[in-house]
């Protein structure tokens, strides 16, 4: 029921945001090339409509085949199938929303100055209709040019956290923070082999793992297991459960959790579930509380306390995949150092605006990106490599996080 209930709100918002889009630009065409619009515009209108939604319409069928048999069917691995449908259709509808905001500003003034509007209506639908133009130009342009750069290239971010009374074997001590590698058809070896070898260049003490090693589908576990595997750092390689770490197998997910995590120990990495780990370093102790909150498992509250009052190391650090406020209360009420998510993906897509950061994802989290201190806690929310729903990011570049301790 919820599956048909996510479609029918997925299919009302991008009928409202085409509709929208198409009319502004319509009125601008109808304004200052009525040529072209009588003769040629609403069969080219036609046409590309029709494109642009083929995959929305493969969409409807694979739910619908679902909710009825209730088996899981896939979309078609072609790049193919991707150049022709998949990525014409998310560069539109992310162009439709990116410029419809525009569109939205330039009608809120227009009722907030709809006398002045009306006394010189000819000369500003004039300029509206240039602004138009302009806007839809433009972003026809920037869209795509920023999805190809965000897709090939990673960003390392530093970060430094100072901690008053560290014991020398900790001063300088390198973190590689990492989340949501997410190895599918779209993040194949090679993207996420680039992404690895930029890990292992930094030459880290230790990387943790914010979870999502794959997207979907069992064929890709072993594929990131092994590239995983060939990170190196000196005290080791953790990580928490990610989301899509679940669904390897949808309708199994103990079947998936169990493979996922056998293919990662195979290659010395750790998946660790609602557990506690000191690790030692010289004579100094670094603990880390791994803490599931996933989508598929929420760690019952009576478990996160009695973890999070486990250990008392001369560095605390508390890692789970999604940044949620009452964990982040748990880990500040606790004295924790470092508080590691990543989930978001930074945003995956994110609208250009002045001054705010525009992205769905603030439906569900406030911590989108970047650093937040509480206290003396800072949280850090990495915005990964991989993607998940749109096999694209836009204004969201992947990152690595580099840590370093400071005295």
């Amino acid at each position: 029921m919820w599956i048909i209930v996510r479609l029918l709100i997925g299919l009302v918002i991008l009928v409202v945001v085409e509709y929208y889009f198409i009319k502004k630009t319509s009125l601008a065409l109808k304004y200052l090339v009525p040529s072209f619009y009588k003769d040629k515009f609403k069969i080219l209108k036609r046409i590309f409509f029709v494109w642009m939604n083929m995959y929305p319409i493969v969409l409807v069928i694979v739910y619908v085949y679902f909710a009825i048999t209730s088996e899981y069917m896939t979309m078609p691995e072609s790049r193919i199938f991707d150049y022709l449908f998949i990525y014409p259709f998310w560069i539109f509808f992310i162009l439709t929303i990116q410029v419809g905001i525009y569109f939205l500003v330039i009608d809120i003034f227009k009722l907030l100055l709809f006398p002045f509007y009306k006394k010189h209506k000819d000369i500003l639908l004039k300029t509206q209709s240039v602004l138009v133009f302009i806007l839809t130009g433009f972003f026809i342009v920037y869209i795509p040019a920023r999805i190809i750069y965000d897709y090939n290239e990673v960003s390392v971010r530093p970060v430094e956290y100072k901690k008053s009374g560290l014991p020398d074997a900790l001063n300088n001590f390198r973190i590689a923070f990492i989340s949501d590698l997410q190895a599918d058809h779209y993040t194949d070896e090679g993207r996420l082999k680039d992404y690895i070898d930029k890990v292992n260049a930094l030459d880290t003490d230790l990387i943790l793992v914010a979870g999502d090693f794959i997207t979907t589908g069992p064929k890709y576990i072993d594929i990131s297991a092994n590239l995983i595997g060939t990170l190196h750092s000196r005290y080791g390689i953790f990580s928490c459960i990610g989301d899509h770490d679940n669904w390897a197998y949808r309708g199994d997910v103990t079947r998936s959790l169990t493979e996922v995590k056998n293919a990662l120990n195979k290659n010395n990495v750790e998946m660790i579930d609602n557990s506690f780990r000191m690790i030692k370093v010289d004579s100094a102790t670094i603990d880390i509380t791994f803490i599931t909150y996933t989508y598929v498992g929420k760690i019952q509250n009576s478990t996160l306390d009695s973890l999070v009052k486990t250990g008392s190391g001369d560095l605390k650090i508390f890692l789970t995949h999604q940044p949620r406020q009452h964990l982040i209360d748990a880990a500040t009420k606790n004295n924790y150092n470092l508080f590691l998510a990543g989930h978001t993906h930074g945003g995956q897509i994110t609208f250009l605006f002045p001054f705010i950061w525009l992205t769905p994802t603030l439906f569900e989290t406030s911590y989108i990106r970047g650093d937040f201190w509480f206290n003396d806690m800072l949280v850090i929310v990495t915005r990964g490599l991989g993607m998940s729903l749109a096999p694209l990011r836009y204004n969201s570049t992947p990152e690595i996080t580099l840590i370093t301790i400071k005295n």
